[in-house]
């Protein structure tokens, strides 16, 4: 029950002190419930309800504490693979009048032009801005879950400070990756020009490249995107929205992807338009995914990991993406400020996670969208410059994150240090109470 928070702290194990409650519930009793003020989480407890909305009972009042151990009411691992796995979403086959629209707009959508989709669209998203969970913008459930279990340890007293492997390498605050999906033949021509507006900013990235329709990126212009020092990734088969409709019919996909990643010599993946089924990513061969949302409440497939943290997926370590997509920003909220993303990102930073967005090539044609999106860069590069913001390459995060995942903290005399490869590169923080509240220092 406690790897969960090991792993995402990697502090030993030895201060993890929590054990489960003598009474335990069955799986009748799955379904949602608060942990403290503005926590909400899924899965088996004693008491819960069967929709979000409603008034959740708080499993923060049944917690005790007995010999310096937290007995907590449920798995703390089984919650947050719960939520970081969407296994919260009501599972429904895309099946009839929704079924045939989704197959009919993909089947038009290469001749419809953006004013006519931003339109369909609304309709499919109505009523988004109402569900109150995950949390817009910013869902940090997973995140604030082992927060809370972090202070309950605290205060039982047993332990002034407890060690832990900082989240990104030299202490960095926070982290932001910069990604492309490339839709179109135009956009794949424009990537010349973002890749020239990013480097301004010493802002590398990766394109994420539709391996088997809508265009043909050569061996050339793949080559030309990596010697620059940018990323190339796989996007999707086809982006016509069918790739995760069934079992039999996606593992023969996950074949020819699998593929063409080696072609491409891609280390990454990203479903067309976040479709996703998270339980079957263990037929792909890649080392990291960017295909789930961390609220899914303006794309097409509801949900969201409620997590600002990379995390693993079987081998596959999942970057999700923490930050409203340019499209829907400009198209769907229809606004070119630059508010919504600056609310999230401080909302990232305040909980050190990572800043990952999607930008596309394919909607920077106007003056609007670039003006927009260079802002971001700038503010980007500001961070890096005065908040200690690490920005870096999908890939990096990704061999940064298996790494501090084999590091281990040993006792170094009075103190604590990093064992395992990349261990140079890492910090030791500590996790102690001021007035009662949790917070993270280094020594």
């Amino acid at each position: 029950m406690n790897q969960a928070f090991l792993d995402y702290y990697r502090c030993p194990g030895s201060f993890a002190n929590f054990a489960l409650a003598a009474k335990q519930p069955s799986s009748k009793d799955e379904g949602y419930f608060a942990f403290g003020s503005g926590l909400t989480c899924y899965g088996n407890a004693v008491r819960t309800c069967q929709r979000e909305t409603e008034l959740l009972p708080d499993a923060l009042e049944e917690v005790k504490t007995e010999n310096n151990t937290c007995i907590l009411p449920f798995d703390p691992t089984e919650i947050a693979d719960n939520l970081r796995l969407e296994r919260y979403v009501e599972q429904k086959s895309c099946s009839g009048r929704r079924a045939l629209i989704r197959s009919i707009y993909y089947a038009l959508r290469p001749a419809l032009p953006v004013f006519l989709r931003r339109h369909l669209q609304r309709a499919w998203l109505k009523g988004w801005d109402q569900k109150p969970f995950p949390q817009w913008p910013v869902d940090r459930s997973v995140d604030q879950l082992f927060e809370k279990l972090m202070l309950l340890t605290l205060q039982t007293g047993a332990h002034q400070r407890i060690p832990f492997i900082w989240f990104w390498p030299q202490g960095k605050s926070s982290c932001a990756i910069m990604t492309h999906d490339v839709e179109t033949v135009a956009g794949l021509r424009w990537t010349t020009q973002l890749m020239d507006l990013n480097d301004s900013f010493r802002i590398k990235s990766s394109f994420q490249i539709i391996p088997a329709a809508r265009y043909v990126a050569d061996r050339k212009t793949l080559l030309f995107i990596k010697e620059r020092g940018f990323e190339v990734n796989i996007h999707d088969l086809k982006h016509d929205g069918h790739l995760f409709d069934s079992r039999k019919a996606f593992e023969t996909s996950a074949l020819q992807i699998n593929e063409f990643a080696v072609r491409f010599q891609s280390k990454g993946f990203r479903a067309g338009a976040l479709y996703r089924n998270q339980e079957w990513f263990d037929a792909f061969r890649f080392s990291y995914d960017m295909s789930v949302p961390n609220v899914g409440h303006l794309d097409p497939q509801p949900g969201g990991c409620c997590t600002v943290m990379p995390y693993f997926v079987g081998d596959i370590l999942e970057l999700p993406v923490t930050t409203i997509q340019d499209y829907s920003l400009f198209n769907i909220l229809e606004t070119y400020s630059l508010d919504l993303w600056s609310a999230q990102i401080d909302q990232i930073m305040q909980q050190h996670g990572l800043i990952s967005f999607i930008v596309h090539p394919d909607y920077l044609d106007k003056l609007e969208a670039k003006a927009a999106y260079t802002a971001l860069l700038y503010k980007l590069a500001t961070l890096r410059a005065e908040a200690g913001l690490w920005i870096a390459l999908p890939g990096e995060v990704d061999e940064w994150w298996r790494q501090r995942n084999q590091m281990t903290l040993v006792p170094n005399e009075d103190e604590w240090k990093i064992e395992g490869y990349g261990a140079e590169r890492a910090r030791v923080a500590y996790a102690t109470l001021e007035n009662n509240r949790l917070t993270y220092t280094f020594v």
